[in-house]
């Protein structure tokens, strides 16, 4: 296979809401650039993108998959992605390695709610972007009022490249960067090019010169040739819209019918010809502040985008080369790990199709297997240079469910693919809690939690089940308590016997030293479950050995990990050891232990105990004339409204809400707004439970 140089190399990931025939597109640029002789149905199951037999059962993309075409002396590396923010891991770790985004519109619904939140991501990354008014040729299209949509979501920046047209009752298409148009057969196939119509030369050419006016904008070169000769060629204005789609600032807009094959050649050209190569844009800055030159000159660095976990294979590992260049054999260290990684195979995917090559330079796209130690957002490079690329800050996870085997001896194995879960997705996590005795799982949504199941019962035959994932509560005290506890046990010869008096305290940061006692040590412990335990020695007299003390604070160390309340741990008290009594024979560490440990739980209980729960800090965003049903719903989850901003044509609500309350959120939201609604949540802190519910919990 021909290897390409970095400014022949183009990288476009394909995006937008679901349904609007990205995979379908990209089955049509294969056929169109001949790489199939026939192309495939996403009904029929027979696509190069959507391989999986998940995908298949879905009818919808599920990951983000890698293609190629070579077109006219370039090399477009493809990359199709889901349509469902469910997904969006896998749409995020793409738009990390696409040099331009190619944004599908259905022509019927012009703007969905899919494509708003993948917009976000799109200004988040800042890539050059281009809009595809797709299924032109559909009886319900409407193209104009897509192309508002588009301005509605972009503002004035989205301009028309194409419009579609009826020409002697066949689809027809009038471009007006090279003010021509184009007649498709229905039945597909090479256009006739023609001139425009008459009737539409006004119209075209008011098209033309606004295209014009906005290539100008972007140079000021470019600026003062327009000034001088009221217009601009082809080329001049090819470069003034590459300029301004890099600057993220010009949106061209093209229509096509990508099950007909109508338009699709000539978006390939504009790729070719115009869409920037990771050449053009702004050189990356690594971790240690250098730039990465995409150059195969410059030190070798790739930069790996995606993991996938295939059962009968292995791992196969998606990278982007950043800069150098990479051959087959190449020992490559992972900046991470450092660990050397032998590159033994590389290859081109084309979805589940491997084409082996020797070499990938500067810009492209490519895969390797079985690599030992590397992960998804590492960095490889070689001996020369070390060089840590940016990670993808991946989104984080909406739902939170306790997972486990049906069958116990599925265990160990759940867990490993679990891992491998979050392998291939790190919007996916898993965690055991000590505490909650739970193993959570953390994803996106139902879908993807869905889509999760359905793995593991048929590619690794594991029944799991999903359930509501318990609360870490805390426990703490509300008023001073003082208590005593004496252990005396006599089994013959060496007895046991220790007595403990204490006093406890709630604790407070800033707080002042407990008076009327004679302090003779203090020990300040951050406990790993969050608030600390204060504990003073104010033993006098030597009634107690002071060697006997750490034992005390071990024994009420035990009772805070499972709290006398409900088992949750216990947290911010200080603990005032002042009296007690020992035996010379029979004393030891294991009678002050359970003294110490007695006498604090009594405390405990004497000193109105109170449970604490984890607190969220909400934020959702959320379509202004929806926000009313949104306000109802926090209402009822015990939500505190603590600010409200504008964004656009939506509202940010931020609110503190009990994590108690936030199960199955992200479901109601979505039902609530139709899917338009988004939100994020943080930990804020904890805070006391009413007592109507600490009652429940206690009885519980």
């Amino acid at each position: 296979m021909k290897v390409y140089d970095e400014k022949h190399i183009k990288n476009i990931a394909l995006v937008g809401a679901h349904s609007s025939g990205k995979t379908t597109l990209a089955e049509t640029m294969l056929f169109e650039a001949g790489l199939l002789n026939r192309r495939g149905k996403v009904e029929d199951k027979n696509t190069v993108s959507d391989y999986h037999e998940i995908e298949h059962q879905r009818e919808t993309s599920i990951f983000a998959t890698p293609l190629h075409t070579e077109w006219r002396n370039y090399k477009i590396n493809i990359i199709d992605t889901p349509g469902l923010d469910d997904f969006i891991g896998e749409i995020a770790s793409t738009m990390r390695v696409a040099d331009s985004l190619v944004t599908l519109i259905n022509a019927q619904h012009g703007v969905e709610i899919g494509t708003e939140i993948i917009w976000e991501y799109i200004n988040r990354f800042g890539r050059p972007t281009l809009f595809v008014i797709n299924q032109i040729d559909h009886p319900q299209a409407n193209f104009e009022q897509s192309f508002q949509s588009i301005v509605d979501l972009v503002g004035n920046n989205a301009v028309k490249m194409q419009y579609p047209l009826i020409i002697d009752g066949q689809q027809a298409i009038v471009d007006v960067l090279k003010m021509k148009a184009y007649k498709f057969k229905n039945e597909g196939g090479k256009p006739e090019k023609l001139t425009i119509p008459e009737d539409q030369m006004e119209y075209a050419n008011q098209l033309h010169n606004e295209l014009v006016e906005k290539a100008a904008e972007n140079d000021e070169e470019l600026m003062e040739l327009y000034f001088d000769k009221g217009t601009l060629n082809e080329d001049e204005m090819r470069l003034g819209i590459q300029k301004g789609m890099l600057h993220h600032e010009l949106f061209p807009v093209f229509c096509v019918s990508a099950l007909q094959d109508m338009g699709s050649g000539r978006l390939m050209g504009f790729i070719d010809n115009v869409a920037p190569s990771a050449a053009d844009l702004k050189p990356e800055q690594s971790l240690q502040g250098n730039d990465i030159v995409c150059k195969a000159s410059e030190p070798t660095a790739l930069f790996v985008f995606k993991t996938f976990h295939e059962p009968n294979l292995g791992q196969i590992t998606f990278f982007k080369v950043k800069s150098g260049e990479v051959k087959q054999n190449d020992k490559l260290i992972n900046s991470r790990t450092g660990e050397i990684e032998n590159l033994n195979q590389l290859f081109i995917m084309d979805g589940k199709k491997r084409h082996a090559v020797n070499k990938l330079t500067a810009g492209d796209i490519g895969a390797t297997l079985k690599l030992k130690y590397t992960e998804t957002n590492d960095t490889l490079h070689d001996s020369t240079k070390a060089i840590t690329i940016k990670p993808i800050i991946f989104p984080q996870p909406r739902i939170r469910k306790a997972v486990s085997a049906v069958n116990k001896k599925d265990e160990e194995k759940l867990n490993e693919v679990l891992k491998k879960f979050h392998s291939q997705d790190p919007t996916t996590e898993i965690k055991y809690s000590n505490e909650l005795k739970q193993q959570i799982l953390s994803c996106q949504g139902e879908l993807h939690l869905a889509t999760i199941d359905w793995t593991l019962q048929n590619i690794y035959g594991i029944k799991a089940n999903f359930d509501k994932p318990k609360i870490a509560y805390r426990e703490t005290i509300q008023r001073p308590a003082s208590k005593s506890y004496k252990h005396k046990k006599q089994s013959g010869g060496a007895g046991q016997f220790g007595e403990v008096h204490l006093k406890i305290e709630p604790w407070f940061e800033g707080m002042p030293e407990p008076e009327g006692f004679n302090i003779r040590g203090k020990e300040e412990i951050d406990l790993n479950w969050g608030g600390k335990l204060i504990f003073y020695n104010c033993i006098t007299g030597g009634v107690i050995d002071t060697r006997y003390l750490p034992s005390i604070m071990k024994g009420i160390l035990e009772v805070m990990e499972e709290g006398p309340l409900t088992g949750s741990y216990a947290r911010d008290i200080r603990v005032m050891v002042y009296d007690g009594k020992m035996h010379s024979v029979d004393s030891n560490d294991i009678s002050f232990k359970i003294a110490g440990a007695h006498a604090f739980k009594a405390a405990f209980l004497a000193a109105k105990p109170k449970l604490m729960e984890p607190i969220q800090d909400l934020e959702v965003r959320v379509p202004e004339e929806l926000m009313g049903n949104v306000m109802t719903d926090l209402q009822t989850r015990r939500a505190i409204i603590i600010g409200m901003d504008s964004d656009g044509k939506h509202q940010i609500i931020k609110a503190k809400v009990p994590l108690a309350e936030m199960y199955k959120y992200s479901t109601s939201l979505r039902s609530q707004t139709q899917g338009r609604g988004t939100f994020k949540t943080s930990f804020a802190n904890f805070e006391s439970v009413p007592q109507n519910i600490q009652k429940v919990l206690i009885e519980n």
